[in-house]
């Protein structure tokens, strides 16, 4: 009689929760430490570089420079983080490409500087990029004309490179909506407060979330970890001791770092940021017409050594180049 096979012990697949698949969790979450030293190296090499610029420009011209440091550097965005929830409100837009539009604006200052990049342009863009890709469109036309002193290209320009600068990683998970998940299951708890008690507590911790974009939070914890620090009553019916602990760590960093900059030390620093800003950036500039000057050049190299190539395998009787006979030859093989 045949017996039945058996097969060897398959040891019990884990599923991997959602969040910890997303690049959001694999590429932009960070400690405090790597945060704080992320942005001081990307100041160093900025300065660094700029120094350069104008030295070789003009020999000992920014030794009367006042360069941006990081934490300068971080006020300023931290600022212009404030002036996409005004726009937001101006254009009603929904919760989601708010979050989202801050988000892009954060992610972007941690591949590059101010002294490169004016966070007002960068933060137009970033919010044009949310709309879309939240699925809430705006025409660039009726977004621009609604802003005073902004062209369309000035958002344009720097639309592919705010996409390059987030390695075109769009999706964000946000707070908000974490906060909706666990609002909705307190209302299943044993005794549950009176509606009037459940909205003031999803009032209340919806507008700390809103604090919380002012700060790094969203680059170091879940979003659910978020959430529930302003959710602790929940957390507590849960047992969640290991999730109590992120929670205070949460609450300080609101109380620290939750407050809008002062705009009078955010001018001063704007100021000096028109002088130390890198002059190849600056359109018209005498390092600006050098560097253009010197990709043209390249680009005219570049094209020269195509057409040499083209006319070598004209000449040659091959007009495809040696690139695409290699190519036939292997199809030939086949």
């Amino acid at each position: 009689m045949l017996q039945p096979s058996t097969s060897p012990d398959v040891a019990p697949t884990t599923k991997t929760p959602l969040f910890q698949s997303s690049t959001q969790y694999q590429n932009w979450r960070f400690s405090t430490e790597k945060l704080k030293a992320t942005r001081t190296a990307l100041n160093q090499a900025a300065v660094a570089a700029i120094r350069n610029t104008f030295e070789s420009n003009s020999p000992g011209s920014s030794s009367d420079i006042r360069f941006l440091d990081a934490h300068e550097e971080h006020l300023l965005v931290k600022l212009y983080i404030t002036k996409i929830s005004q726009l937001c409100g101006h254009f009603r837009f929904p919760e989601e490409v708010e979050a989202t539009g801050i988000t892009y604006l954060k992610r972007f200052y941690l591949k590059n500087t101010v002294m490169d990049w004016h966070p007002k342009n960068v933060m137009l863009t970033a919010l044009f990029l949310a709309t879309k890709t939240t699925n809430h469109p705006i025409s660039l036309e009726s977004y621009t004309s609604n802003i005073p002193r902004t062209n369309p290209s000035d958002v344009l320009e720097l639309e592919f490179l705010v996409a390059q600068s987030l390695a075109f990683e769009f999706a964000v998970w946000h707070a908000h909506r974490a906060l909706w998940g666990i609002w909705l299951d307190i209302q299943e708890l044993p005794q549950t407060p009176s509606s009037e008690e459940l909205q003031q507590i999803y009032d209340t911790a919806l507008q700390h979330i809103r604090t919380s974009r002012l700060t790094d939070l969203e680059l170091i914890y879940p979003p659910s970890q978020i959430a529930l620090a302003f959710a602790a009553s929940w957390a507590r019916s849960k047992n969640a001791d290991t999730a109590l602990e992120a929670i205070k760590s949460i609450k300080r960093t609101i109380t620290q770092d939750g407050d809008i900059p002062s705009v009078e030390v955010v001018r001063e620093i704007d100021l000096r940021l028109k002088i130390c800003k890198n002059p190849e950036k600056v359109v018209g500039s005498k390092a600006y017409l050098a560097k253009k000057a010197k990709e043209e050049r390249e680009e005219e190299l570049k094209r020269m050594r195509k057409a040499e190539s083209v006319r070598k395998a004209v000449e040659l009787g091959d007009p495809f180049g040696e690139e695409l006979a290699g190519r036939a030859n292997l199809d030939d093989d086949d």
